[in-house]
C-alpha cells in the first residue's frame, strides 16, 4: 500500500514537473506554473532530507526532459550521434540538472514543519536552487520560473530585482497555494493569519507590479538610429564546409548591398564562417563599403589571437563602429570541450565544428555605434541575468548575436528570445537580436518585440531604435540581494528549529 501511495506521489511529481514548461515560451500559458509548483511544495512537507531530493528530483527531471530536451537536435542531428545514444545522452544530462535543481530543496526538512515555515521557506529554497544553477559548472540558467512575467504585471518589478525575485514572487503563490490546499483538505479551518498575510501581500505586489511599470528607470539620449538585421538562414551541417564559405561571404554581402547608409547593419553569430586571416579581402572591402556609406557593421566571427595561439567567439566591429568583443561565457561541448584530453576524438560529437575557443577578458571595453556605447552578449551570454547587468550599465544599447540552428524546429529559439527580452525588461534599455535563422528581433526597452522576421528563412529586418541612458536597480545591484534574502530566510529558519530543540 506504501509503495503504491509512492509510486502515485512520484507519478503526480513527474507529471506537474513536466507540464511546468508550458507556462514558459512558445507557449506563454503562465498560470500553469503556480499549482505545478504548489504540488512540489505540497510534496516537500514532512519530509526527511533524503526523501526531499528524491521528489525534487523527479519533479526537476520532468521539468528539463520536457523543457530542454531540444538539445537532443544538437547531440543527434549536428553531433552525428545515433538516436538511441542521444536519447539516452538527452536523458543524462536532464537527470544531471534535474539532482543540481534538487539538492538546496534537502533544505525543506532543515527548517520547521509549520505551515509560516514553509510559507517563507519554499520559495527562498526554490530561488537558491536557481541560483546554484546560474554558477556552478558554468552554469545553465535556464527555465527560471520568473520568465513567466515577461509579459504580466509583475514584469514592472523586473528593473528592481531581476528575474529571480519574480521566480520568488511565483514560488510564494505556489507556496500560498500548496498551504491553502492544505487546510481545505486537512478541513483545518479557519485560514491561518499567516495566509491571509501571504495572499494580501501576493495582491500588493500585482498591483504595484503593474504601476512600477510605467517608471522611466533610464533616458532617451535624442538619437534614433536606423538599424538593419541580417538573417542569411545558413545551413548549420554547410556551414563550417570550406567549399560553401564563398557562397555565404556572397550571400551576406547580396543581402546587405541594397542597406547601405543605415546607422547600424548587424550580421549574426559566426556569420563569417573564417577567421579574419582568411577572410581578409573579404572584411577589407565590406569595411571601405561601410566607411564609404558612414555605416556601422558588426558581424559574428571566429577570431584568433596570433601571440597566444587561441581562438575566440567574437563581435567585430568594421566601418563607422569601433571594438571588438570576445564571448566570455563558453556552451560546453559546443565551445569547448571538458576534460579535452579524455574526450577530445572519442566520437564525432567531441569534434564540432569551432569546439576549441577560449575565454574572453572580462571587464572589455564597450562596442561604439554611433558614438553610442553598445553591452553586447553572443549566444548563450544572454541568458545570464547577472553578466548582462554588469555590462549594461554604461551602455545605451543592448546586442546580442546567436546561432539557434543547432536547435533546429524545436521551441529553443523561443525559450532564447522570452530571456533576452527579460534582459531588456531588467535594464530598462532596447534591444538587437540577431540571429542566423530566428528569433532575428528589435526589442523595446520594456522587452516588447517591435519587429521581428520569420524562423527558418532569409531576410533583412530593418527598423529604428533609441538608445537610453541610466541604471536601473537591477543594474547596479544584480541578483545579490535576493540571494541574500534567500540565504537569510534559510538560514533563519533552520537556526529557529535547532533552538526550539535545544
Amino acid at each position: 500500500m506504501m509503495r503504491s501511495a509512492r509510486g502515485q506521489t512520484f507519478l503526480l511529481l513527474f507529471a506537474s514537473g513536466a507540464l511546468l514548461p508550458l507556462a514558459l515560451a512558445p507557449f506563454n500559458f503562465w498560470p500553469i506554473a503556480i499549482p505545478c509548483i504548489a504540488l512540489l511544495f505540497y510534496k516537500l512537507q514532512h519530509q526527511n532530507v533524503k526523501q526531499a531530493i528524491a521528489k525534487a528530483s523527479v519533479f526537476g527531471f520532468a521539468m528539463f526532459f520536457a523543457g530542454v530536451s531540444w538539445v537532443y537536435v544538437s547531440i543527434h542531428e549536428h553531433g552525428f550521434i545515433p538516436a538511441p545514444l542521444a536519447l539516452l545522452a538527452t536523458a543524462l544530462f536532464c537527470l544531471f540538472l534535474a539532482l543540481l535543481f534538487a539538492l538546496p530543496f534537502a533544505l525543506s526538512a532543515l527548517i520547521p514543519q509549520t505551515s509560516a515555515s514553509w510559507l517563507l521557506g519554499l520559495p527562498a529554497i526554490w530561488v537558491l536552487s536557481e541560483w546554484v544553477r546560474s554558477w556552478i559548472f558554468t552554469g545553465f540558467p535556464w527555465l527560471y520560473a520568473g520568465y513567466i512575467h515577461t509579459d504580466t504585471w509583475l514584469s514592472g518589478w523586473a528593473p528592481i530585482g531581476g528575474v529571480m525575485w519574480l521566480s520568488f514572487m511565483t514560488a510564494l503563490a505556489a507556496a500560498t497555494l500548496a498551504q491553502l490546499s492544505s487546510k481545505l483538505l486537512g478541513k483545518k479551518l479557519p485560514i491561518q493569519l499567516g495566509l491571509k498575510v501571504s495572499c494580501a501581500v501576493l495582491v500588493a505586489l500585482a498591483i504595484s507590479g503593474y504601476l512600477l511599470k510605467s517608471v522611466n528607470w533610464t533616458q532617451e539620449t535624442g538619437k534614433n538610429l536606423s538599424v538593419v538585421l541580417v538573417q542569411p538562414n545558413t545551413d548549420q551541417n554547410k556551414k563550417w564546409s570550406t567549399s560553401e564559405r564563398q557562397s555565404i561571404l556572397d550571400q551576406l554581402q547580396e543581402q546587405t548591398e541594397a542597406h547601405w547608409g543605415a546607422d547600424l547593419i548587424v550580421w549574426p553569430e559566426a556569420a563569417i564562417p573564417a577567421t579574419p586571416k582568411r577572410a581578409r579581402d573579404f572584411l577589407t572591402g565590406m569595411d571601405k563599403a561601410a566607411k564609404v556609406n558612414q555605416t556601422a557593421l558588426l558581424t559574428g566571427i571566429p577570431t584568433q589571437d596570433w601571440s597566444s595561439g587561441r581562438y575566440y567567439n567574437s563581435v567585430l566591429a568594421l566601418g563607422t563602429a569601433r571594438g571588438q568583443y570576445d564571448k566570455t561565457r563558453l556552451v560546453p561541448f559546443g565551445e569547448y570541450v571538458p576534460l579535452e584530453g579524455l574526450l577530445r576524438g572519442l566520437i564525432r560529437f567531441f569534434n564540432l565544428p569551432m569546439s576549441s575557443f577560449s575565454l574572453g577578458a572580462q571587464d572589455q571595453p564597450l562596442l561604439t555605434v554611433a558614438g553610442e556605447p553598445m553591452a553586447t552578449a553572443i549566444c548563450y551570454e544572454i541568458v545570464y541575468p547577472d553578466l548582462v547587468a554588469h555590462i549594461s550599465r554604461e551602455a545605451t544599447l543592448l546586442l546580442t548575436v546567436s546561432n539557434d540552428a543547432w536547435f533546429g524546429d524545436s521551441f529553443a529559439p523561443q525559450q532564447h528570445m522570452q530571456m533576452a527580452r527579460m534582459r531588456a525588461i531588467e535594464n530598462a534599455k532596447p534591444m538587437l537580436r540577431g540571429t542566423s535563422n530566428g528569433v532575428t528581433a528589435i526589442v523595446d526597452h520594456h522587452g516588447k518585440i517591435e519587429k521581428q522576421l520569420e524562423q527558418f528563412s532569409a531576410g533583412e529586418l530593418s527598423g529604428n531604435i533609441r538608445p537610453r541612458a541610466g541604471q536601473t536597480i537591477f543594474s547596479q545591484t544584480g541578483s545579490w540581494p535576493v540571494v541574500i534574502m534567500a540565504l537569510l530566510m534559510c538560514g533563519g529558519l533552520i537556526i529557529r528549529r535547532y533552538l526550539r530543540r535545544h
